[in-house]
């Protein structure tokens, strides 16, 4: 079944459009990129260009420059839209300039901690970096928490686990 046999079944659904208060059908527009104004780290750039990421969308290159010029960048779009890469680049891109950086990523969801853990983490592998990336959930063995803890680069977590793994030590 289309898409466009799906839509025309719910326009004609009386109770569902007695639900709806707009239906609008908004045209597609061209992507618009922009180049950052940094030069991200050598190793970073290839394992960017590895992935076929070539060039940033505009609100991608806008917050990637803002966060490495130390502004407070605030990122709402659309699932799929490539916020992940909004802070990994930046986090990434100070941890290859300075190893005593940390960087705490904290997520609601374990699921969601292990994608993201997934997405930097075959960035890392992708150019090589010198960066470790971590997950410290109620997964993570006791015997390994220690270790989580105390190791560098990138340690993703939950707020649970913030306050009565991590913040008691």
């Amino acid at each position: 079944m289309s898409l466009q046999t799906v839509l025309a079944g719910l326009r004609h659904n009386r109770d569902f459009m007695s639900q709806v208060v707009a239906w609008e059908r908004l045209p597609a527009r061209a992507r618009r990129t922009a180049h950052l104004s940094h030069t991200l780290a050598p190793a970073l750039a290839d394992a960017l260009q590895k992935r076929q990421i070539d060039a940033f969308f505009t609100h991608q290159a806008a917050a990637i420059d803002n966060v490495l010029e130390g502004a407070n960048v605030v990122v709402a779009t659309t699932t799929a839209s490539g916020k992940t890469l909004c802070y990994n680049i930046p986090v990434l891109q100070t941890l290859l300039g300075d190893a005593t950086a940390q960087a705490l990523y904290l997520f609601p969801t374990k699921a969601l901690s292990h994608d993201q853990l997934a997405e930097v983490s075959e960035l890392i592998s992708m150019g090589n970096l010198p960066v470790t990336a971590h997950s410290y959930d109620g997964d993570t063995p006791r015997s390994r928490r220690r270790q989580v803890r105390q190791a560098g680069g990138i340690l993703i977590t939950n707020p649970d686990m913030l306050h009565s793994g991590m913040l008691p030590y």
